[in-house]
């Protein structure tokens, strides 16, 4: 009886043994080798062949894509931001996405509606996506910061009615008025009256 008790110990010592033994293998991080390149993303929406332009208006929600280059480590998480010109970031979609997403939706109006005091500027933005802490060594298999892709908002004009509208440049006296005093102008002129009394002269000598 001792004899089986024992037996069932050592089984089970060793069942144990196996079972740490995989959790330990399953958590050891993978070998990158130190010649691997560095991990990155390639902006696959909108095309990257011109600034794409974006309206800032109800129901216009805009799509950011792309895919992942020679990434051996997949990211716990990305954070995607659009970083202005006028020095301004702001969070795009919730700010922080899977590690595995390849693409991040952004409703421009809602945003601006739900902050007031950080709105959206007419302006270039550049898109900003990272993992871990922003500005942190590149590493080989591991995603490095990507900053490729540059796009542009706008807000519609309000509708003028036509009997409110003016043309500023279709005052053809004040326009003529400007054109005449320009120095230009003035030396053209001059220019041309001393030709003609130049050639005027010329003639009345070859006549006498």
């Amino acid at each position: 009886m001792s004899n089986n008790n024992n037996n069932n110990n050592n089984n089970n010592n060793n069942s144990s043994s196996t079972s740490q033994s995989a959790s330990a293998s399953s958590s050891t991080p993978i070998d990158i080798p130190a010649t691997a390149p560095v991990g990155g993303l390639t902006i696959t929406q909108p095309p990257q062949t011109a600034t794409s332009y974006y309206k800032i208006a109800p129901s216009n929600t805009i799509t950011f894509g792309w895919n992942f280059t020679n990434v051996l480590v997949t990211p716990t998480a990305l954070t995607i931001s659009a970083v202005c010109d006028n020095g301004n970031t702001y969070p795009v979609g919730n700010g922080t996405l899977a590690g595995t997403a390849t693409s991040v939706e952004w409703d421009l109006w809602s945003y601006q509606q739900a902050n007031p005091s950080t709105p959206l500027d007419v302006a270039t933005y550049t898109l900003e996506i990272w993992t871990g802490s922003k500005g942190a060594a590149e590493q080989p298999g591991m995603l490095a910061e990507n900053s490729d892709l540059q796009f542009a908002l706008y807000s519609p004009q309000p509708y003028t009615p036509l009997s409110s509208w003016t043309c500023a440049g279709c005052n053809v006296s004040g326009a003529w008025s400007t054109y005449v005093a320009h120095p230009a102008f003035v030396s053209l002129v001059a220019t041309f009256v001393i030709m003609f009394l130049s050639g005027y002269s010329v003639l009345r000598q070859a006549r006498h």
